[in-house]
């Protein structure tokens, strides 16, 4: 099929791209403008995938661009966002502008095209604190950063489109996402490279739970929902149904690392006290009754492995200068 993969420059987005090539499909990647004619993490992926791809350069904040972009595709996967938590705190506006607006332009574009599926990407944030676990698709929803109201209004606009208008529309809510090329503004890459560059390893609060999802995984959840008109109409959870404290993980990743590890709070990393998330917990049974999908790294054995895969490619000494380990990255 021809897939539009907006966001396809980031973190996700080149995996998904990466796993869509693999499997034959025909990919136009959206990637954000910049003056350096920059792929993101494109720019890494390998030659036969960076030869076979269309690349989009543009903004998801303009409806001509997107326009543009849409035409003359079959599905598009919506992962164009703006997500660090931190920044949405002091630069709300954005978030709006990007995840939302963005989602309407990628809506209205979808509709004039008659695309046959979109797919928008949520996010685990939405559901804040965990009310009960596992947390499923009914779970009610309590954003507890600027950044998972914007994301919540982006879902229900997406879901309005088909309400309203029959739009061919549904919702992929990956939890919290890790593995190679992720930013240093998440908690595992933080870790890693704090370690690998021999640091004290500074984080916020240790106490709250994640459910971690390896980013292979995560990408087959988006090629299953491109391929499925299973998930059209509904919000279905991706995640691993594995919980784990950040403190535990710090712990795992210095014993998979051979690392001594040295926790220090830092003010600075710690969420406002009713912004942060304590618990996430997913429940992936509808994942697997709608689209055929596991993830293949499961519970800890499962995360370990997925820790090593990161640990690895962080191991990289051209990897690792990426990243400013000695600096809080928002």
């Amino acid at each position: 099929m021809k897939v539009l993969v907006t966001g396809a420059d980031g973190f996700i987005g080149s995996h998904v791209v990466e796993t869509l090539v693999k499997n034959g499909h025909e990919v136009r990647a959206f990637v954000l403008y910049n003056s350096f004619n920059s792929w993101g993490w494109l720019d890494e992926s390998e030659k036969s995938v960076r030869d076979s791809i269309d690349v989009f350069a543009g903004d998801i904040r303009d409806p001509h661009g997107v326009d543009q972009a849409v035409a003359g595709q079959e599905v598009v996967l919506n992962l164009a966002a703006l997500i660090a938590i931190p920044y949405s705190y002091h630069s709300p506006d954005t978030y709006i502008d990007t995840n939302i607006k963005g989602t309407l332009n990628i809506l209205q574009a979808a509709r004039r095209h008659e695309v046959a599926r979109v797919v928008q990407t949520s996010t685990s944030e939405v559901y804040g604190t965990a009310q009960y676990v596992p947390i499923d698709e009914q779970h009610p929803l309590h954003p507890q950063s600027p950044y998972a109201a914007s994301k919540v209004g982006a879902d229900q606009l997406a879901m309005s489109f088909h309400a309203s208008f029959d739009l061919p529309v549904g919702i992929l809510r990956p939890f919290n996402t890790y593995g190679p090329r992720q930013s240093a503004r998440a908690v595992i890459p933080t870790i890693i490279s704090q370690l690998a560059n021999k640091h004290e390893v500074k984080l916020g609060s240790v106490s709250p739970t994640r459910d971690f999802t390896f980013v292979a995984d995560i990408a087959s959840g988006f090629l299953a929902a491109a391929t499925s008109d299973k998930v059209i109409g509904q919000t279905i959870n991706l995640g691993s149904g594995f919980e784990i404290s950040i403190r535990e993980t710090a712990e795992t990743i210095a014993n998979l690392m051979g690392a001594d590890l040295k926790l220090v709070d830092d003010e600075q990393r710690v969420r406002p006290e009713n912004s942060e998330v304590e618990r996430l917990h997913a429940s992936i049974t509808k994942a697997a009754e709608h689209l055929g999908w596991q993830p293949k790294l499961k519970g800890l054995d499962g995360f370990k492995t997925g820790l090593k895969h990161t640990i690895d490619w962080f191991s990289n000494p051209a990897n690792l200068s990426r990243y400013k380990a000695d600096r809080y990255n928002i």
